[in-house]
């Protein structure tokens, strides 16, 4: 293609593409509120994130909320881009790649309002995609193939992807473009970690690894230091936790690292740590600069929220709620913060409280949910502790208080007043 061919052609992309948004925000803001927004999250606000309430006979109920919760800015961005879209384009189907952000009822409630999702048998893959329809990115990102796929399609593009997320990106392409090999800790069939590891592969001969935990981490440290074993550290990593033709002989002498951006802080700093020490043992300090590259890309409301729990959980606690979805990994970690600190039960939301003896929720590391018997107490005081993944919604954790003040026996209306 000639230069001005591709200038036309790059013009013509950028009319379809939106990445800012489609400037409906004033024209959703009061559906999305209504939808999205409770008058509990002002009140804890106002009231120092402590609301009590008590009862006929005396027993009070003190709920404690984390000081950061709930949706973040990329996800409240990435739902207004979405019903930004259902306003601007009425009369065209649109279509999102896969789930827009990890809850349940989020996606629910776009799929009711008409909006279709990647796999469904009308647009089973992005071949059904065509320049009549308009599709929505989702939080995460997509995978750099998926994007051409669709940009060739001829259909208008609204990327909803998070800004903490496109930074991930640009240090993985900057550690491809240098030679490294991208070690990221995240899931590897997690979307946005596919995403970020496509993104070596726009560099020839680049090369990634996922690791899952510090466990994972220590095998690939092994490795390095000459106590691993090719064959089964092949079979462990086998794609897609490493991109295609990846030779752990040869990509592991120089490493970036990187990190889904809700994977636990703590977890995501001491892997960087261990494989930074692992070079500097293997090839000497002399060349650890050029061997060994690190940016903590957790994102600021990732870290923000995890902060604000381990605070929560140094008050006396009854008992805490972790409100969001199962598929959500910041919320998980959230949970696996919470265990063996505080009795902690990680629930969508109001429906997981059955009734006064039993509770569903899913427990850390585990893929099904569960039903506990004898998690809340009903007679004398309880302290309650909450906190929501950043892709909770703040009406869902105001329902949750009051399907706990009902099964507590608190009369109506609910009124603070302890």
């Amino acid at each position: 293609m000639s230069s001005a061919s591709s200038a036309s052609s790059d013009a013509a992309f950028s009319e379809r593409y939106f990445r800012k948004g489609l400037g409906l925000r004033q024209e959703v803001r009061g559906q999305v509120a209504s939808e999205y927004r409770s008058d509990w999250a002002q009140a804890f606000r106002d009231s120092g994130h402590t609301l009590g309430f008590q009862r006929a006979d005396g027993a009070s109920t003190t709920f404690q909320l984390a000081r950061e919760w709930g949706f973040c800015y990329g996800v409240e961005r990435s739902v207004d881009y979405a019903y930004e879209t259902l306003h601007r384009f009425p009369d065209r189907r649109i279509v999102l790649t896969g789930e827009i952000i990890h809850n349940p009822r989020v996606n629910n409630r776009l799929r009711d309002l008409g909006i279709r999702f990647l796999g469904d048998e009308d647009v089973p893959d992005e071949s059904a995609i065509t320049a009549e329809d308009v599709v929505l990115l989702p939080a995460f990102g997509v995978a750099t193939a998926q994007f051409d796929a669709l940009k060739q399609s001829g259909a208008i593009l609204v990327d909803t992807t998070c800004g903490s997320v496109l930074n991930v990106w640009k240090n993985v392409e900057r550690y491809a473009r240098d030679g490294l090999t991208s070690l990221v800790h995240g899931k590897a069939n997690h979307e946005e970690t596919r995403a970020t590891v496509s993104r070596a592969g726009l560099y020839p001969d680049a090369h990634s690894l996922v690791v899952l935990d510090m466990d994972e981490a220590r095998l690939v440290v092994d490795y390095i230091l000459g106590r691993g074993d090719r064959a089964a550290f092949l079979e462990r990593f086998a794609p897609p936790k490493s991109s295609p033709g990846f030779d752990p002989d040869l990509h592991l002498e120089r490493i970036g690292v990187a990190n889904q951006t809700t994977m636990l802080s703590s977890e995501s700093l001491a892997i960087a740590r261990a494989v930074g020490e692992a070079l500097q043992q293997r090839y000497g300090d002399a060349d650890q600069p050029s061997r060994f590259r690190s940016f903590d890309t957790i994102c600021s409301a990732t870290q923000d929220r995890q902060d604000a729990l381990a605070e929560l959980i140094r008050q006396p606690l009854d008992v805490l709620l972790v409100i969001g979805g199962y598929n959500s990994s910041n919320t998980g970690h959230l949970a696996e913060m919470a265990d063996g600190v505080v009795p902690a039960y990680h629930i969508t939301g109001p429906e997981c409280l059955v009734d006064a003896a039993r509770i569903l929720h899913k427990p850390i590391h585990q893929k099904d949910e569960v039903q506990t018997v004898g998690w809340l107490k009903t007679d004398g005081d309880l302290r309650v502790g909450l906190t929501a993944g950043a892709s909770t919604p703040d009406v869902m954790v105001g329902a949750v208080l009051e399907r706990l003040l009902e099964l507590r026996g608190h009369a109506e209306p609910y009124q603070p007043g302890v």
